[in-house]
């Protein structure tokens, strides 16, 4: 069983500043491998030229070639499921089920050509029980959603998907989908943002420490190109509460 979000198209909404910066595009690279965003506004100020190819060295990372995907990942709060037995009760001695989302893996297509990007996410839903007599079979809910700007929340679809366990056996495992459509150009920074970010800022000049990102209409322009995909359970809020206290 799957979830799909092939029916939906994201468009760039207005909106401010959100409230966490992600990586910029620069032209059609972007900055990797930077534990913070200081870091990566730092090689900013320094100023990128125009020939500046995939794989260079910089002062402080490497240049590599930035994608329109949006990235995949399970959302951390809502990545496992505990059912328990009986259900009032969290105590670990009353735990019957517990489930976790897995093995994520994702496909892009569109990101250079067309007008959609097309993402298809592929998962596993992996589970053991702690009474292994007789052939059961189990309905969790799992939701896919699509964020744009770290924050806003553009789709989302619930799906159900079910765990059946054999008699005697404590673990199974099942297979996930789920599809989303994002609009190319809304995933596109504008050329006047795309030049200011990548304009060169030579060393003495007045401006050459100013970080484009500080400029809240350009964090705000990168937010908005921003499409993140994330997948999780749909949880109860006694699911939620234990997971965020355990």
């Amino acid at each position: 069983m799957g979830a799909a979000l092939d029916d939906c198209q994201f468009a760039r909404k207005p909106g401010g500043a959100r409230k966490r910066s992600i990586q910029p595009v620069i032209g059609d690279f972007a900055l990797r491998l930077f534990t913070s965003k200081a870091a990566a506004a730092f090689l900013l100020t320094l100023g990128l030229a125009a020939c500046a190819r995939e794989g260079d060295i910089q002062q402080t990372g490497i240049l590599t070639r930035y994608s329109a995907c949006p990235p995949v990942a399970v959302l951390a709060p809502a990545g496992d499921v505990t059912f328990f037995n009986p259900p009032n009760s969290t105590d670990a001695s009353a735990i019957d089920v517990v489930a976790n989302i897995t093995n994520v893996r994702s496909t892009c297509t569109g990101a250079d050509v067309g007008e959609n990007i097309i993402t298809e996410v592929t998962f596993d839903v992996q589970a053991r029980r702690s009474d292994n007599r007789g052939a059961r079979s189990i309905t969790v809910p799992y939701f896919a959603t699509v964020v744009q700007g770290s924050s806003n929340v553009v789709a989302k679809r619930v799906r159900q998907l079910t765990l059946t366990f054999a008699d005697g056996a404590y673990r199974t495992s099942s297979a996930g989908a789920a599809t989303s459509r994002v609009l190319r150009s809304a995933a596109t920074l504008p050329d006047d943002i795309r030049r200011q970010i990548t304009r060169e800022r030579r060393p003495g000049a007045p401006d050459a420490a100013i970080d484009p990102m500080a400029d809240p209409a350009v964090r705000a322009a990168v937010d908005r190109a921003h499409f993140e995909v994330l997948l999780g359970f749909e949880l109860t809020p006694a699911q939620l509460r234990y997971n965020a206290t355990r």
